[in-house]
This record gives C-alpha cells, structure tokens and sequence, in this order.
C-alpha cells in the first residue's frame, strides 16, 4: 500500500489560536471553523476513496492480463509530484518555519523510510495478485494488530484491554481467512489460474506487508518524536515527498534489474481491454494513491496522525462487498463472520483510541490547572 504517515504530537486545533505554529495558514482560525470541518471531510474522502480505488484498479490491472509486480509497486508512489498541487491551492502550506532545517540527519530518515516503503508496497502487489479483493481487504486489517505491537516495542506505548480484544478478534478473522479454501481463487478463469502455492505466498506477502507498513507507521512515529521533533505541515509534507521518492526509485531499479520493463510493450499488447485502458489504468492506480496520500497530509495536518491511520482502516471491511459486485466474488459464510470479527475488533480499537486520548487530555488539563499560581 502506499502512504501514510503517523506521528502522535497532534497539530494545533483550531480553537487553539494561542499555539499555532507558523505553518498553520489563518483558515483555521477560530473564525473559520466551518471551512476546518469541510476540509476534515473533504480528505476523509480523499483518503478513503483514493485507497479503495487504487486496490480495485490495481486488481483490475491483474485480472486483465498485466503481469509486472514492479510496474505495479511503482505506480503506488510513482504519482507524489502531483502532491505540490495543494501549494497551488493553499501557498502559505509552503511556508517553512523558522527552526526547521534540512540536515543530512533528515535525509537518513527520509532513505531508509523510502527503502521500507519500497519493500512494503512490493509485497502489497505480490499478495493481491493472486488472492481475492476480499481476502485481500480482511488480510489487511491485521495491520492494527501489529499498529499495537510496534506501538509498545517502539514507541513505548500501553495496551489496553479493548486493544486486546482487538488483537485476538482480528487475529482469529485473519487465521479463518488462511484456512478457509476461497472458490473465487480456485476458480477463476482458466487463462490466469491460481494454484495452491501462489495462495500461500499471496497471503504471507499480505500479512508480511501489513506488518512492514506497521513498522513504517511505528518509525515515522518515532522520527517525529525523537528526530524531527516535530510535525507541522511542511514537515510531513516533505516526509511524503521524499519517501515516495526514494521507493520510486527503487521500484524502478527493480523494473529494470527484473527485466520485466521488456514484457511491458507485449503485456500492453496483450492487455484484454485493450492498450488505451491499459494505460489508463496504470495512470489511474498512481492517482488514486496520490489521492489517498493528499487525504493522509491533510488529516495528520488538520487533526492528527492518530486519527488518519485510523480513517484509513476504515475501508477495509467493506472493499469485499465491492469485490463481490464488481469482480463476482463469493462471499461466503466464513468470509462475512471474519467481516464480523474485523468490524468487532476495528471498532474496538477505536474505543481504546478515544478512551486513551480523552484519559491523556484530562491529564494534561490536570497538569496546567496544577501549574496555575494560587492566588
């Protein structure tokens, strides 16, 4: 999958005036409220849409005859110039603050961000290939199970007991999803058949990638934290910028060192809709995800990192019932009790999101009343 960055130092609300940071243009002043909930809504739908696109154009890109992994890979970050074009829009987002500066020690961070990135959305292209829309989505919720891991290694955060919860329920959706032989794999059409094998590497990559893209989740978390020190606009901004560009590079080595890039005017060729769609298809994945990213940049930006990562998971349990009715998948009886259990824990994580960060905010209005001087 492509982007998405979370850094748990929130942004300046914008009821906060007192605390905004150079970065912050005046269109979420106090004032302005109700252009700061559009725009929260407005990239919710970014974010949602651009993603749930990108996997079912990606899978369209598979299903009719196109074959280069890599070319896939790239397409996801391949499309981060069109991520200036909110510049043009907003050009006080350009702004960079007096204490910012970009020392080598950034651009470490931003390679080895990129070289992770790379790595993940490869293994996201591997798994969707040959598996379902539908496994692929629920596959993908373990993400949160791993969010929690690294959240705790890493970041040193505490579990509590609904992310637990959240933990065995999706655990339990994803080991069903394994187990469970899916008709819409074993049969589908015979020009692009499926085998056993091809289903269980699919499926490690799936999970292997949802793990990777935690772990890049928990980094850039801490990058923020400990490195960058901060998270303005202009500084996930160009977290995004750089690290897709690292990965594309990368993708595209990959493109060349494979010598698939040979196969591509005769997967072109061959492509059963025809050359034009294909085309556009690819032009259509590298766009959904920079849709997607754009969502991401400004949640993180007008909320917080928290509350993005969590918007993305939301479309996961619901692109299988896209499957089924663009792709003609079965949606079996196990399939929609996993649904379930994913829903169930997603949801629980939710809860122990918004408990934990209401029980943080009264501690730290605690804290300035105790700061008070008496009078």
């Amino acid at each position: 999958m492509s982007s998405d960055a979370i850094a748990e130092p929130q942004t300046p609300h914008p009821e906060e005036s007192s605390t905004t940071t150079t970065d912050q243009p005046l269109i979420f002043s106090p004032d302005n409220r109700w252009k700061w909930c559009l725009l929260i809504a407005l990239n919710i739908l970014f974010l949602l849409a651009g993603q749930s696109a990108a996997v079912l154009l990606t899978k369209f890109y598979f299903n009719n005859g196109g074959k280069s992994k890599w070319m896939a890979s790239l397409m996801q970050t391949a499309g981060f110039p069109l991520l200036y074009l909110p510049l043009l829009f907003f050009p006080s987002f350009n702004k960079q603050s007096p204490s910012s500066s970009n020392n080598i020690t950034h651009y470490v961070v931003y390679f080895s961000l990129g070289c992770l990135l790379a790595i993940d959305n490869f293994m996201y292209t591997v798994g969707v290939k040959p598996l379902s829309i539908s496994t692929y989505s629920l596959l993908c919720a373990s993400q949160l199970v791993f969010n929690a891991i690294f959240s705790v290694v890493i970041n040193s955060e505490k579990l509590g007991i609904l992310t637990l919860n959240s933990i065995i329920f999706i655990t339990v959706s994803a080991s069903m999803v394994a187990i469970h032989p899916d008709s819409s794999e074993t049969k589908r059409d015979e020009k692009n058949p499926v085998r056993k094998n091809e289903h269980t590497i699919g499926f490690i990559s799936t999970v292997g990638a949802s793990a990777g893209y935690a772990l890049f989740l928990s980094l850039t978390q801490f990058s923020f934290d400990k490195i960058l020190k901060k998270d303005t606009f202009s500084v996930v901004f160009e977290m995004q910028i750089y690290t897709s560009l690292v990965s594309s590079f990368i993708c595209l080595l990959g493109l060349f060192l494979s010598l698939e890039f040979k196969d591509l005017k005769s997967e072109m060729e061959k492509f059963d809709e025809g050359k034009v769609i294909y085309v556009v298809s690819l032009i259509g994945i590298g766009l959904a995800w920079q849709i997607c990213t754009v969502g991401v940049v400004g949640l993180i930006y007008l909320v917080s990192s928290l509350f993005s990562n969590v918007v993305s998971m939301l479309s996961l349990p619901f692109v299988p019932v896209v499957g089924v009715v663009l792709y003609k998948e079965k949606m079996d009886a196990i399939k929609v009790l996993a649904m379930l259990f994913t829903l169930w824990g997603f949801a629980s994580y939710i809860c122990q999101q918004y408990l934990d960060d209401k029980k943080s905010k009264k501690k730290e209005s605690e804290e300035i009343e105790d700061s008070k001087p008496e009078v």
